[in-house]
């Protein structure tokens, strides 16, 4: 290899495609906390996070493994569980409003990201999203899991919102 080689390495996060740079620092000039949502097969995390020069700092996080404590029966990887786990997080925290962090992850119109943000929003959090990508309110609560395997949802659904907003007073 040469010396003087003109070639500059990309920062680690970004060769392993886990940051976006520039979509990071236009987040941070906002000066406002992130919502940040990260799906996997099984769980939906929610944290709200602020900047600070040594690291970002978590003032809220939720998974969706902790609304187990509130009730919930269902599996926790679908949209009723990512609702719920956006409006727990909202809850938890102690900020007005925050913008969302969507990270490197694919948009899906009526996904659990926005599911999430759709519970955040309802839980008193000032969140800028548009109305076409939030889910259906029925979707959101279950009914379409319903449907398909007869357990209930709703039913469900409604007593953990019960339950952590009562919590939250």
């Amino acid at each position: 290899m040469a010396d003087n080689s003109n070639y500059a390495l990309p920062f680690q996060r970004r060769r392993e495609q886990k940051t976006n740079y520039k979509q990071r620092l236009k987040l941070l000039k906002s000066g406002k906390p992130r919502l940040v949502v990260r799906t996997s097969n099984n769980h939906t995390q929610v944290h709200i996070s602020k900047y600070a020069d040594d690291g970002d700092q978590n003032t809220s996080q939720t998974v969706s493994k902790e609304l187990e404590e509130y009730g919930w029966e269902n599996h926790t990887g679908n949209l009723p569980a990512a609702y719920l786990t956006g409006f727990l997080a909202a809850k938890k925290a102690e900020v007005g409003e925050a913008i969302l962090d969507t990270g490197l992850k694919e948009k899906n119109k009526g996904g659990r990201m926005f599911a999430a943000v759709q519970g955040a929003i309802d839980a008193g959090l000032e969140v800028p999203v548009g109305e076409k990508m939030v889910p259906s309110e029925g979707r959101l609560r279950g009914e379409h899991i319903e449907e398909i395997t007869g357990e209930n949802v709703t039913e469900n659904f409604e007593n953990v919102k019960e339950e952590i907003e009562g919590e939250f007073k």
